[in-house]
């Protein structure tokens, strides 16, 4: 093939012809063109910059003893002995079986009276739904995605009908047996309240 010279680059004849084509059909000027063949000849083989990765904000955890505070302070004692003698306290845990002793406990407990943990809003992975892990909160109004104050039971069937689409046992791939029980208790108890 011929090559042509034209502003310092080198082209083939059919790299010519299909520029002055393109200009005259598009009325483009012929040196972008050129421009961008030269870029495409400098780079085709080139492999693009990989993206940076950007870091999520670092969350700063709660210590065991503010976790602590947070959970004395909801139920309004001074400390763990006062907690485990509080009538408040034994009738908001009937039926769960909390161990103080560990930290896991008085997360439990954080989570159930005090509102979500910092690092654990917005999670993603296996049991978490619209950023919560329904393992580990009840929250159903957030996780079926709906506002209490305005959703309607229409809403609320809706909202577990298209969730029941992804995690019912039955759907190849995304069913999820254990997801799906949970969904339904959510959908159970926001149903009977609306």
């Amino acid at each position: 093939m011929l090559y042509f010279e034209f502003n310092t680059v080198n082209f083939n004849e059919l790299i010519r012809s299909e520029i002055s084509r393109v200009s005259l059909a598009h009325r483009v000027d012929p040196s972008v063109l050129e421009d961008l063949a030269q870029f495409v000849i400098d780079n085709y083989r080139k492999k693009p910059p990989k993206p940076k990765a950007i870091k999520p904000p670092k969350v700063k955890r709660l210590t065991l003893a503010q976790i602590k505070a947070a959970v004395l302070d909801h139920f309004k004692v001074l400390d763990a002995k006062a907690l485990k003698q509080s009538a408040e306290f034994v009738m908001a845990t009937n039926g769960m079986d909390i161990k103080l002793t560990g930290k896991e406990g008085w997360e439990t407990l954080y989570r159930k009276f005090i509102g979500i943990l910092p690092g654990e809003d917005g999670e993603a992975g296996e049991g978490c739904i619209n950023g919560i892990n329904i393992f580990k909160y009840t929250m159903p109004w957030r996780i079926f995605g709906l506002d209490p104050k305005v959703s309607t039971t229409e809403d609320v069937k809706t909202a577990y009908r298209n969730l029941s689409k992804v995690y019912h046992p039955d759907v190849p791939g995304t069913g999820d047996a254990r997801i799906f029980e949970r969904l339904t208790v959510f959908y159970e108890s926001l149903t009977e309240k609306v």
